[in-house]
């Protein structure tokens, strides 16, 4: 089953690697003799789907998360395997998305008159008090 992360992205399921475990979560006993912790593993670096900019841009922002390059998400929320990996897919669409996200360009503003005025007050604060730490002149 591919990923859709966006209109413009859809990661196909040969990208993807899974691997299941026992869960320590939800089911009690039961969670013991069935594996339903889901681990969803997608290498960025050998992706053919991505752009150059796009990977770029991901391993800059996903960097901490990568290990050789890979990105691991895992879930085991539920006690059931397939609505595990519906989650593990979910969540790693959502890396990807606030990932590739363009960085937004800060403006300069300027200061409010209120904290110019503010300021300009602490200032002849500061300054009234060192005046009165300094030895007086000899005259």
């Amino acid at each position: 089953m591919d990923l859709e992360v966006s209109p413009s992205l859809t990661i196909p399921a040969a990208e993807l690697n899974w691997r299941f475990s026992r869960s320590s979560g939800p089911g009690g006993q039961h969670v013991n003799t069935t594996d339903s912790r889901a681990e969803l593993m997608w290498n960025v670096t050998g992706s053919a789907t991505l752009t150059d900019e796009q990977r770029s841009l991901l391993l800059k922002r996903l960097g901490r998360k990568l290990v050789g390059g890979t990105i691991t998400v895992t879930a085991s929320e539920e006690r059931s395997q397939l609505r595990n990996r519906e989650i593990a897919m979910a969540k790693l669409a959502d890396l990807i998305k606030a990932g590739l996200v363009p960085e937004s360009v800060r403006r300069a503003s300027k200061p409010t008159r209120g904290s110019a005025r503010r300021h300009r007050v602490a200032k002849e604060l500061r300054s009234a008090t060192k005046q009165q730490r300094r030895r007086p002149a000899a005259e």
